[in-house]
């Protein structure tokens, strides 16, 4: 190990106190910002790289991380009023945002800062990749081993082992358990 995660790995070693649960041998690289950390969980072996943004706003917000996800650089969470869950051995690139929020809107002349959260269930699903620059919004399932494509904007529902990409993410191949193979969706 190097010596940067070697300090990356001292700052998890001070973290536990300020989170619900670090598990063994993660590391978080030097954060932004962090925010209701005490109701954050991160499991063992999960590695978080440098200006990582973790916010929960509610006494009923949470963020789970379970094991073995590898996290880049530049990451945004945000849970307001349930547990966001991102699942086990889960890579998600830099630059990508998730949360469960939406801001409400519908006030004339209130600013939309100020206006209330509304929140849906969003969960990562177990083995699923995220490329860079991805916005996971709020009320967005994940199955398991999804493949989301750079810079797209998901929100909905989505089957275990399909690859969604696009602004607004669609689902473009399944995996076919019988054939072995990707296989692009008919149009």
């Amino acid at each position: 190990m190097n010596i940067v995660k070697y300090f990356w790995g001292l700052r998890a070693v001070v973290y536990k106190f300020r989170f619900e649960k670090i598990g063994r041998l993660s590391y978080i690289g030097k954060p932004i910002i962090l925010e209701g950390t005490k109701r954050v969980k991160i499991g063992s072996r999960v590695r978080i790289y440098p200006g990582v943004r973790i916010e929960t706003h509610g006494k009923e917000a949470g963020i789970t991380i379970e094991d073995n996800v590898a996290i880049g650089q530049n990451f945004h969470i945000t849970s307001s009023d349930s547990d966001l869950k991102i699942g086990k051995d889960t890579t998600i690139l830099g630059n990508v945002f998730i949360t469960n929020i939406d801001h409400d809107y519908r006030q004339i002349g209130v600013h939309i800062l100020k206006q209330k959260y509304l929140t849906k269930e969003t969960r990562i699903g177990q083995n699923c990749f995220i490329g860079y620059g991805a916005a996971i919004q709020a009320g967005t399932i994940l199955g398991k081993q999804c493949i989301v494509g750079a810079n797209s904007v998901v929100r909905g529902k989505f089957p275990d082992y399909c690859i969604i990409v696009g602004a607004p993410a669609k689902v473009v191949k399944k995996y076919n358990h019988d054939t072995g193979e990707w296989e692009k969706i008919k149009k």
